[in-house]
């Protein structure tokens, strides 16, 4: 085997070589086919090898590839601009500002400088702390880790980072006060509260939110009325509200933001991913008209940005996705095909005693696994989620690893196929996913089989 100089996340291992990919299909070098059963990381919304885009990306890049964002602006950036407003306002008659950028934590980190720096234009410069939850996942770079309450990936930064996680999440398969759903009244909400009193407003520039929880908890969903509560504390003690939405936006949840489920509209918003498609590096910070207007009137400058930010190339590729995303009618199927694969996963729960939970919205699903017959964490050590990722590869199916439980022990999935997946396509999914289920059973860790030490099917 060839020398390799390209770091890969696990210097160690050896990763198949793709060729191709098509559809929710990918190909690898020696012919075998895999379900992109995660769209890559919840990133390919729309299937690989689609000819819109490449066309689009085609002909932008005849005119121009590269401009430097403080000497000009592109058709393509404006135009993309537009479309984005009028997503993220939905019709509010508020209108949205865009700051293009390359990658989700380029977003939240520009969505957190920007919070800041609208106190700061407003005369209010005590006004720089940023709350957030634990469990939560905003990005790799210092400002978004340190926003970020996933314990596994801030480890190793901990003296550089930020104390920013302060709030427990809305997880009510393990509610941290024992409680459930309605009759907890949103305690878990009320805690918010909590840490902004014993902080201080004074002090708390924003707070900041995954509408759906992704890769720190495996699709974890809030009930009805969270966001809501969430909005109005912050607005009671003046604090802006940032909707990281750059796993749950644009469709894959069944609804164009994520937040959209809970009618509840942030001050600043976070795209990425699937803005792009995969087709593209690009994300967005989006900017509510009243938290750009003390900056426009004041400064006039947003201090952030990036060497490729906004270049028409990216920009253009983002734009034709939006439109395919409405041609194909993408939110509305994301919706059916998730009701429809959630009903699945479901049915797949129950013949394995070790699936404890399954949750989340459209297609966005996440799995989490337990002890068998039991809610009970599986311990870190076990690496069940790696176990079920290398497993369900070998059969041929993409899953994405999903931390949960305590953000050390615990171990999910989650289920993200393209939004241009079919229900024959869902099928084959979660046939294939059974299989890979029956096989982890077989060889299923000393601590994850029953007293009997037999197989913990519940069939």
């Amino acid at each position: 085997m060839a020398p390799t100089y390209l770091i890969k996340p696990h210097l160690k291992r050896t990763y198949p070589t793709v060729q191709y990919a098509k559809g929710i299909y990918v190909y690898d070098t020696n012919g075998k086919k895999y379900i992109d059963g995660c769209s890559g990381a919840v990133t390919a919304n729309l299937g690989h090898g689609v000819q819109e885009i490449i066309d689009a990306m085609n002909e932008q890049a005849s005119k121009v590839a590269f401009v430097y964002r403080s000497q000009f602006t592109s058709e393509a950036a404006e135009a993309l601009a537009e479309a984005l407003d009028e997503r993220v306002s939905g019709g509010s008659g508020s209108h949205y500002w865009t700051f293009l950028v390359n990658s989700g934590s380029e977003a939240t980190e520009t969505a957190m400088k920007i919070a800041i720096q609208y106190w700061q234009e407003r005369g209010r410069k005590g006004k720089n702390k940023i709350l957030s939850r634990w469990l939560s996942y905003h990005g790799i770079t210092l400002g978004a880790l340190s926003m970020s309450g996933h314990s596994a990936r801030r480890a190793r930064f901990v003296p550089l980072l930020e104390d920013f996680p302060a709030v427990s999440p809305p997880y009510c398969y393990r509610c941290p006060y024992h409680l459930t759903f309605p009759s907890c009244q949103w305690r878990c909400a009320d805690e918010l509260e909590e840490a902004i009193v014993r902080i201080g407003a004074e002090h708390i520039a924003a707070f900041i939110a995954e509408p759906i929880i992704g890769a720190a908890g495996a699709a974890l969903t809030p009930p009805k009325g969270y966001y809501e509560r969430i909005r109005e504390i912050c607005q009671r003690h003046e604090i802006l509200f940032i909707a990281d939405e750059v796993m749950t936006g644009l469709g894959r949840t069944g609804k164009m933001m994520g937040l959209d489920h809970w009618q509840v509209k942030a001050d600043i918003v976070t795209l990425g991913k699937g803005l792009g498609a995969g087709y593209t590096p690009i994300a967005a910070t989006l900017v509510s008209e009243h938290i750009i207007a003390p900056i426009l009137q004041g400064s006039a400058v947003v201090m952030s940005g990036h060497t490729l930010s906004a270049n028409p190339l990216s920009a253009a590729v983002a734009l034709t996705v939006l439109q395919y995303i409405d041609a194909h009618h993408l939110v509305q199927n994301a919706s059916e095909m998730g009701s429809y694969l959630f009903a699945k996963l479901k049915n797949l729960q129950k013949k394995f005693s070790w699936i404890g939970d399954v949750r989340g919205k459209g297609l966005l699903l996440g799995i989490e696994f337990t002890l068998p017959n039991t809610n009970a964490m599986v311990p870190s050590h076990l690496s069940f989620t790696d176990i079920v990722v290398t497993k369900a590869q070998e059969h041929g199916l993409l899953v994405y690893p999903s931390a949960s439980g305590n953000g050390k022990d615990g171990a999910a999935i989650i289920i993200a196929p393209p939004l241009t997946i079919e229900r024959g396509q869902i099928d084959e999914l979660v046939q294939v996913l059974e299989q890979t289920f029956f096989d982890i059973e077989q060889h299923l860790p000393n601590e994850m089989k029953g007293n009997d030490g037999n197989d913990n099917s519940r069939e």
